[in-house]
């Protein structure tokens, strides 16, 4: 029998650290236990100690593998991640159980000279680690120049006021859960920039053989953002599993149909390939069947023009 004692692995920023006490203080309410018996223990990931840009050691898994190690060793209990973060393909031991409601998935436009992408000069310097927003903007504005911007929310914002760079992105969803609402210079709407897949969701994964945990799990389980997610990430998948290629995606639930928009950049956002679709659908493996089509249908129409890391 397992303990009633849960232990959440969460890596140690102060975004990480509100999402993991989210999940703590949602356990306690819907379960009845004592925030003594749901403990957060702090975990150091690769990501998190890597200098340099992640494209170039690995990608996708940085933030969460030391995480999956710990499940899989039983160390933790759950783990909870951004799910932007989280492989496309997992572990076989383990299974993200509950996705919460999500976020703001826009992608926020950060300036303390500027109050917009528009109103950027020609030439300005835009600090970001993220190849899908340098792309885009690259898309939108030919002129800019990138440079790469690394650390947590607090880390690169302080790196944009000492003058590092004219301007930075970061997601909406981790500045207002970080109560940072007010360093949103523009809410950049999702026709301008679409978000990467599963932008704004929290995942809680656990391993599959601790069917204990599907009660406690269930009621944080959001179908609408379970759906959304599954069909990004199979649209993801479906392109490219790692972080080497431009891929942004927003799946939107209305009833019972999910529409899906998907798109795939060259990294100088010289080329910008984008389809839609929508489905009705009933469960997780509808949603991922209609991502993963619409990733097999975008990477058709690229005809080799956009080199995919396999």
């Amino acid at each position: 029998m397992q303990s009633s004692l849960l232990t959440i692995g969460t890596r140690g920023s102060p975004l990480a650290l509100y999402q993991a006490k989210l999940v703590q203080r949602l356990i306690c309410e819907t379960s009845g236990r004592p925030p003594e018996q749901v403990l957060i223990k702090i975990l150091t990931t690769s990501g998190d100690t890597i200098k340099g840009d992640l494209k170039d050691f690995g990608g996708k898994g940085l933030f969460t593998r030391e995480l999956e190690l710990a499940l899989l060793d039983g160390s933790i209990d759950l783990a909870v991640h951004s799910m932007k973060d989280v492989p496309t393909v997992g572990h076989v031991d383990l299974e993200v159980s509950a996705i919460l409601p999500r976020a703001d998935v826009r992608d926020a436009f950060i300036s303390v000279k500027h109050g917009s992408i528009a109103e950027l000069p020609e030439g300005a310097l835009i600090g970001s680690a993220s190849l899908r927003r340098r792309a885009q903007l690259a898309a939108l504005r030919p002129d800019l120049n990138f440079c790469l911007l690394r650390g947590n929310v607090g880390t690169r914002l302080a790196k944009l006021e000492a003058g590092i760079c004219d301007a930075t992105m970061l997601a909406c969803a981790g500045l207002r859960r970080l109560e940072q609402d007010a360093r949103i210079t523009e809410a950049v709407e999702t026709d301008v920039m679409l978000p990467a897949p599963a932008q704004g969701a929290i995942g809680i994964e656990i391993r599959k053989d601790r069917e204990d945990l599907d009660a406690v799990l269930a009621p944080l389980n959001d179908r609408a953002a379970q759906l959304e997610t599954a069909a990004e990430r199979a649209f993801l998948r479906a392109l490219d599993g790692n972080c080497r290629t431009p891929i942004a995606a927003l799946a939107r639930l209305e009833g019972e149909q999910l529409s899906l928009e998907g798109e795939i950049l060259a990294t100088d956002g010289s080329l910008r390939i984008s389809q839609k679709t929508y489905a009705e659908v009933t469960s997780v493996a509808d949603a991922y069947d209609l991502g993963f089509k619409l990733g097999e249908a975008v990477r058709t129409e690229t005809d080799g023009r956009i080199t995919f890391d396999e």
